[in-house]
């Protein structure tokens, strides 16, 4: 009767654990899905670009991922000079990169021969409107705005790569630059005679500092 009843109390205590067990399991999993969720929200480079139909200069964060780390997200703020206008204005950039490929030199010093994507950028302020006003002839700018700019380039680049036992939260420095035009530029080269392919695409040059 002893042994039954030992027996039983081992038995018991047994499922106790397995559940206990299961129940940790299940609370483990959960808070990794949850700092994995914060992890991906945390920007992985800092950049600061000058041009590029973004303001005079701009700055902002990156996030890498992919298999390779050959895509990458930025958002950036940037300064535009009043120049002849009345006041300076604030832009903001939403940019989409694409890596095909990296050649390594050595450990340290790395390049990226073609980068390329697209990004949309606008311009704070009243001046600027979503569609069309009603002092232009009709359809001039039936699908355009001076409030958003959808921009394409090429570029390439240039890392310089830290050891590991030398950085502290700076793995990595590129520099890079861009060349690139937007839809109102590619829309005046087949409208005006008088605009070349050269008259559209702009030179941009950039930092990015890899942090994580």
């Amino acid at each position: 009767m002893w042994a039954i009843t030992a027996m039983g109390q081992s038995l018991d205590d047994t499922l106790r654990e397995n559940s206990l067990s299961q129940q940790y399991t299940r609370n483990d999993r959960q808070a990794y899905r949850h700092r994995c969720f914060w992890r991906m929200l945390m920007p992985t480079q800092l950049l600061t670009q000058y041009a590029g139909n973004m303001g005079l200069i701009s700055a902002g964060v990156g996030w890498d991922y992919g298999h390779h780390g050959q895509w990458e997200t930025d958002l950036m703020f940037g300064l535009l000079p009043k120049y002849s206008s009345k006041r300076a204005k604030l832009t903001m950039t939403l940019k989409e990169v694409y890596i095909p490929w990296r050649c390594h030199f050595d450990e340290r010093w790395m390049i990226e021969p073609l980068t390329c994507g697209i990004y949309v950028n606008t311009v704070f302020g009243h001046e600027f409107w979503n569609s069309q006003p009603s002092r232009y002839p009709k359809g001039y700018y039936s699908w355009l705005s001076t409030r958003y700019r959808i921009n394409i380039f090429l570029g390439q680049r240039m890392t310089f790569e830290i050891p590991e036992n030398r950085h502290k939260w700076v793995k990595s420095i590129t520099a890079f630059y861009e060349v690139s035009t937007c839809d109102l530029y590619v829309r005046s080269l087949f409208i005006d005679k008088d605009v070349s392919l050269l008259d559209i695409v702009g030179l941009s040059l950039g930092l990015k500092i890899q942090i994580m």
